[in-house]
């Protein structure tokens, strides 16, 4: 069983990264255009307003990098610090706990963007089509001389 759970591993990783990068994706649209039921209860952002115009910026490219698997680790990079940014500015001078606080979401997408800055972007992302067939060939190497002939 746990050779098939190995084996499906960058299929799941890359559903979790789409899934997440749509949600990520979503939050900046609602916050930039109102849609989805705006940002905060309504409306939407004021252009260049800070922190929350940026960070919608932030949050629906790289939410969109994400999804797409373009850029993963990078465009994650950015989204885990804007989320970090979030709960310590935002949400934790409120009170300690992310319960507490209403910093849940930006807890939760922080840790899960850096998780993806570890794995990058698992099966089923655009990264995949533009990495090089030298590199492509050199991690498959280990795995072919691996196998008995």
């Amino acid at each position: 069983m746990t050779g098939r759970l190995n084996r499906a591993q960058p299929y799941a990783l890359g559903l979790f990264r789409i899934v997440i990068g749509l949600l990520f994706a979503c939050h900046g649209a609602a916050s930039l255009f109102g849609v989805l039921g705006g940002a905060m209860g309504g409306g939407s952002v004021e252009t260049g307003a800070w922190p929350a115009w940026y960070a919608a910026v932030i949050q629906l490219v790289g939410g969109g990098l994400v999804l797409l698997g373009l850029g993963t680790r990078f465009a994650a990079f950015i989204a885990s610090g804007s989320m970090a940014y979030a709960y310590f500015k935002v949400h934790q001078p409120e009170s300690l706990w992310p319960l507490q606080n209403g910093g849940e979401a930006s807890v939760l997408f922080c840790w899960a963007m850096l998780l993806l800055v570890f794995t990058g972007s698992g099966a089923l992302g655009l990264d995949r089509l533009f990495a090089g067939r030298g590199e492509r060939a050199e991690d498959d190497a280990p795995a072919r001389e691996a196998v008995p002939a």
